[in-house]
């Protein structure tokens, strides 16, 4: 056999990749269905044996049948909408403001250290210790869970946008200065392509963030939500409705990640990273 005819044809390799990421995807589906399966089976019988007490864990069965009633009722899709529309509307204007004084920041040598101690003290402290004040401010509007939510989400986008920033090659800055590129042009030619993967990552880890702030403001404040509705139902006893409002805020939590993941992978289709996934 010739060395030319071991080879693999170009237009074979991708089918065999395609045949062996398809199983291997399909395989993991399975695994995980099969985990929440035996999870939730679990649960079942430890509540309907006695093992646990079924005034503290209901049947999976009923959490479920009240999940069901819910979604017939009104003002379970208000409280769900309006838990969304805070979360994303905190997320956004956290990123937006992340991005654009990590930028500012990161471009300047000056700006880095003067700013290092102010960020290194604010960063760490958590965004709970602000629901005192928020209340005190603006009581239980939305704009407290709007502030929280962007106060937690803001250090997680400036913190990998200074990163990123960083990581800027000096000779690829030092040659677009040299072409006479104004500050806005560089930003755009070439620290943004390099602080992307970081902006992504800090999308994912600020979407993540912005939603425990939320539920947080809703249950801790009263901001109007699905958080408030679990709180109302674990006050006044309603177990099997608490354990529901959990499952939903869970698969929200669920859908934030898949639609973060979804991004990022679009929007880092080139990145080795993400084709190493594909492959």
């Amino acid at each position: 056999m010739s060395p030319s005819s071991a080879t693999l044809t170009p237009s074979s390799r991708p089918r065999t990749a395609t045949r062996s990421r398809r199983p291997r995807r399909s395989r993991d589906l399975w695994l995980g269905v099969t985990g929440v399966l035996i999870v939730l089976a679990g649960a079942e019988t430890l509540s309907r044996t006695g093992i646990v007490n079924p005034d503290f864990l209901p049947p999976v069965t009923e959490m479920y049948a009240s999940l069901f009633e819910m979604l017939g009722e009104g003002w379970f899709w208000e409280a769900l909408w309006l838990t969304v529309r805070g979360w994303a509307i905190g997320l956004a204007a956290a990123m937006a403001l992340g991005i654009v004084v990590g930028f500012v920041i990161g471009s300047s040598a000056f700006l880095r250290k003067f700013t290092n101690s102010t960020i290194e003290f604010l960063r760490p402290i958590p965004s709970v210790a602000l629901i005192p004040l928020v209340i005190l401010i603006f009581g239980t509007q939305p704009q407290s869970a709007f502030v929280l939510v962007v106060y937690a989400a803001f250090w997680q986008v400036l913190v990998q946008v200074l990163y990123g920033v960083a990581d800027v090659d000096p000779v690829a800055r030092d040659t677009a200065r040299s072409y006479q590129f104004g500050p806005i042009r560089i930003a755009r030619s070439v620290v943004y392509p390099t602080a992307l993967p970081y902006i992504m990552t800090a999308f994912r880890l600020g979407a993540a963030v912005a939603l425990i702030l939320e539920i947080t403001a809703e249950l801790v404040i009263g901001v109007d939500g699905l958080g408030r509705e679990l709180g109302v139902a674990q006050s006044s006893g309603a177990v099997p409705e608490t354990y529901a409002l959990v499952i939903v805020i869970g698969f929200i939590g669920v859908a934030v990640n898949l639609l973060v993941r979804l991004i990022e992978r679009k929007a880092l289709w080139w990145h080795p990273s993400v084709r190493s996934e594909q492959s």
